[in-house]
């Protein structure tokens, strides 16, 4: 069998992995790259921020950095093929390192690197069928609701949208028509909390061939959903697990290894996956997630407690005036480093956004510089008002997505795009007194 079908070559040995792969440890600490699926946790387990930067690769020089192998095909032992690659589109030895890590990292027995978030949550809609079911947020990700909007108009798929973090509410659309339900959390960007392991379990209970899928992209390593009862997790790999969004790359994780080939299958013929060059980088972006998770999360705890004591309505769960703080702490192992608060006002939020300088106004997250956005201007522009406005999406809404910069920097940044855009009442001396206080 090639390459192309995703699993490995056939063999008439009694010893089949072997004669697959002859250098194959079994024990699994040396496993060499391949398209074929396999379980990474057969070895010690390490601390998250060891595992990160900690790989383990076949390559024939002991590299210390994977290769990047940037080759559309690969020669072939024979007419018939037989090799372990033929064709990138198919399996790249540089994408499947990265897999393999990935799925250790996010403790998955097989991951997919795509080339967008975006194109992970279109692999994982292939599944769906005409006449098939989807019970989804009503705070979601603007290029997720586009997806589904095109989806129900055009491809048979009835979408429903509900408040996820009631999961009476969930429940009261489940049926056994409900083919998957997406979810996020926290959503994005109001920063609701959603149960995961309750709505799963329902989920499941109503229709057990019920697909629950989860975008982990505002959480990343601080979640694993997978083990809260999601059968599917993705992320946006442009965000955290690459961290300085100079690529783009989405990320599929699965336990189940049928369910791993049905998305391989559509990723294959396509031709979507992550190229060689893309693997690389985001490998190369990943061993510092550790680090750069713990000065963002660090950094965004000191912003959102600033703007809740300067009277703003601020979203983080973080605060423990999150009315889901202690949901989201019995899930997650930290706040994350996005946050969002209102102003009262479009305009003063306007002048904000405008008047900051070390906030870049930039759509995305996730990356090691600051940014700040009014979601319904940007990232979310793509919802009508109408519907924002039956979702309760404030317009007024600034979404800060905090980097690595020094957080004092970043505060008295803040604070004088407050000042100027008039949404706080502070003289020269309140805004110097204020300054050298945080």
């Amino acid at each position: 069998m090639s390459a192309s079908s995703g699993a490995a070559p056939a063999a008439s040995s009694s010893n089949p992995a072997k004669k697959a792969f002859p250098s194959v440890d079994i024990e699994g600490h040396n496993l060499p790259p391949s398209p074929a699926p396999s379980s990474p946790h057969a070895r010690k387990r390490y601390a998250i921020a060891t595992e990160l930067v900690y790989t383990e690769s076949g390559d024939q020089y002991n590299a210390s950095s994977v290769p990047i192998y940037q080759s559309a095909t690969f020669k072939q032992t024979s007419g018939s093929g037989g090799g372990e690659y033929d064709y990138t589109r198919s399996g790249n030895p540089t994408r499947t390192h990265l897999e393999r890590h990935l799925a250790k990292v996010m403790s998955a027995q097989r991951t997919l690197a795509v080339s967008s978030g975006m194109a992970a949550m279109d692999v994982i809609t292939r599944l769906l069928r005409p006449g098939d079911e989807v019970v989804t947020g009503d705070d979601l990700y603007g290029g997720t609701h586009r997806l589904l909007k095109y989806l129900s108009t055009n491809g048979g798929i009835i979408v429903h949208h509900v408040d996820t973090t009631q999961p009476e509410k969930v429940r009261e659309v489940l049926s056994e028509k409900t083919a998957m339900v997406l979810l996020e959390t926290p959503t994005n960007p109001l920063i609701k909390v959603v149960d995961i392991p309750q709505i799963a379990s329902a989920a499941h209970e109503i229709n057990p061939s019920c697909l629950v899928a989860v975008d982990n992209t505002m959480m990343s390593i601080l979640l694993n959903p997978l083990e809260l009862g999601a059968d599917i997790v993705y992320e946006s790999g442009t965000k955290y697990l690459s961290g300085h969004h100079d690529l783009m790359a989405g990320v599929i994780a699965v336990n189940d290894l049928a369910l791993g080939e049905r998305l391989f299958f559509p990723i294959n013929a396509s031709g979507c996956g992550l190229s060689p060059f893309d693997s690389w980088l985001l490998m190369r972006g990943v061993k510092t997630l550790k680090v750069r998770m713990d000065q963002q999360q660090a950094n965004a705890q000191r912003i959102a407690e600033f703007l809740e004591s300067h009277g703003f309505k601020v979203r983080y769960p973080g605060l423990q005036s999150h009315p889901q703080y202690d949901l989201h702490h019995s899930m997650a192992r930290g706040a994350g480093a996005v946050l969002s608060f209102e102003t009262g006002d479009v305009s003063v939020s306007e002048r904000i956004v405008e008047s900051a300088k070390l906030w870049a106004i930039s759509v995305s997250f996730g990356c090691v510089n600051s940014l700040i956005s009014m979601p319904c201007r940007m990232s979310h522009a793509s919802i009508d008002a109408k519907t924002r406005e039956e979702r309760a999406m404030p317009e007024d809404l600034i979404r800060l997505c905090v980097g690595i910069e020094d957080v004092d920097d970043l505060i008295d940044d803040l604070t004088r795009a407050l000042v100027q855009a008039g949404a706080v009442n502070l003289t020269l001396d309140d805004f110097q007194a204020n300054t050298a206080n945080n």
